[in-house]
């Protein structure tokens, strides 16, 4: 079982693990209630979601379904700086909309979820440690941030005395740029987590598709599924070490980035069963050279 991992800002510890929650809206209902049951009792905390998740329905949804006012999980959320939103005042009331969706009088961890904005960086933290010290916001994060502007949120954070808890990116076996962009090396010596989105690259980690066997929808044009063939060989290679642990390609693509130091992938649940199915992605953990040998397998994407 991987070790737990602390969140500046927050005074708990969590299994290396959450609950990404981008698909959850309405039409989604008992799955989530049942994705968000199974997480708990697998003592996975950690729910992220964010104010543009179907225009709130996330967040709606996950209001609903908390067994009581946050219960035992831990809510994330993202702010969205559009460009029409200037000044405190205008972010008070995103931050308020938020909490009225989620049922919460405080967010765990509230995050900017994109560094394009024309206020600047520096403005953003200030008007959120503001909201730490008024005690609606337990920790800070950023999203989507590069090596310097997260440098930059964590310099006007410590000037309030708040440090910034963490940045979520893209990251996964297909998608290393963190680790060669700054942003990995950056969060660790801040003391930051990175919260890795998409971990599971939409799929393509799973093992569940080859050329000609495509997913439906909109993921068929994605550029990993344009690229199965060449894919193959990691796949491959992410099924023969689930052999040996007993676990499938996806919780071995989980339990390579859990494994790492201060990183936290949130896949999608949404329902009980993969809900469960990603808790174990964290029970066990692959060996340096079975890790050496999935690095190999997808150097071209580093």
């Amino acid at each position: 079982m991987l070790d737990q991992i602390k969140l500046s800002g927050s005074d708990l510890a969590f299994r290396p693990l959450g609950v990404g929650t981008n698909s959850w809206g309405p039409s989604t209902l008992e799955g989530a209630r049942d994705a968000l049951a199974a997480s708990l009792e697998a003592g996975i905390e950690l729910v992220d979601t964010a104010e543009v998740y179907g225009f709130g329905g996330s967040e709606r949804v996950i209001g609903e379904i908390l067994p009581e006012p946050g219960g035992d999980a831990f809510v994330a959320t993202k702010f969205a700086p559009f460009p029409w939103r200037l000044g405190s005042s205008s972010w008070r009331r995103a931050l308020t909309a938020s909490l009225e969706r989620l049922g919460l009088e405080r967010v765990g961890l509230y995050q900017v979820h994109w560094p394009f904005s024309i206020s600047s960086i520096e403005a953003l933290m200030d008007w959120l440690a503001d909201e730490v010290a008024e005690g609606r916001v337990g920790a800070v994060g950023v999203s989507n941030y590069n090596a310097e502007q997260t440098r930059r949120a964590h310099a006007a954070l410590a000037k309030r005395g708040v440090p910034l808890a963490s940045n979520q990116v893209n990251y996964s076996l297909l998608h290393r740029a963190p680790q060669v962009n700054g942003v990995l090396d950056t969060c660790r010596e801040l003391g930051a987590v990175l919260i890795a989105y998409t971990p599971l690259a939409s799929g393509a980690l799973t093992g569940k598709y080859r050329p000609g066997a495509l997913p439906s929808g909109a993921r068929r044009f994605m550029p990993a599924f344009r690229r199965l063939a060449e894919i193959t060989p990691l796949t491959e290679e992410l099924q023969a070490i689930g052999r040996a642990h007993a676990r499938s390609a996806a919780q071995v693509a989980l339990n390579w980035l859990a494994r790492q130091e201060g990183v936290l992938p949130i896949p999608g649940a949404k329902n009980a069963r993969q809900a469960t199915d990603n808790a174990q992605a964290i029970d066990f953990e692959i060996s340096d050279s079975e890790a050496t040998r999935l690095d190999e397998a997808s150097r071209r994407w580093r």
